[in-house]
């Protein structure tokens, strides 16, 4: 059972045992409130700057992202040339044109 049946459950419940379902809907509005205010402010993100705290931390983390995927292309790209220029060498090898690199 995941939350969101629990809490229809207990206010099925708490209706059932008389209380109004406005009464109820209101209580688990504030009470959510609370509970995201209370998160908010453990994690230091309760004044004012906390949105351009995390717009600044949503770019940081794209550009980690960006060079992250910038270095893998590069290693990438150096691996497929290593590989190339090994093959040529190889080919050259086998043709005899070993004498055209002296």
């Amino acid at each position: 059972m995941n939350r969101d049946e629990m809490v229809a459950r207990l206010v099925a419940q708490a209706e059932d045992q008389g209380a109004e379902l406005v009464t109820l809907r209101a209580i688990i509005e504030e009470a959510s409130e609370l509970g995201a205010e209370r998160v908010l402010n453990r994690m230091g993100l309760d004044d004012p700057a906390a949105h351009s705290d995390l717009s600044e931390l949503r770019q940081l983390l794209q550009a980690w992202r960006d060079a992250k995927r910038g270095a893998w292309q590069a290693a990438v790209t150096w691996l497929v040339r290593g590989a190339l220029a090994l093959l040529l060498l190889g080919i050259a090898i086998r043709t005899g044109a070993t004498g055209l690199l002296k």
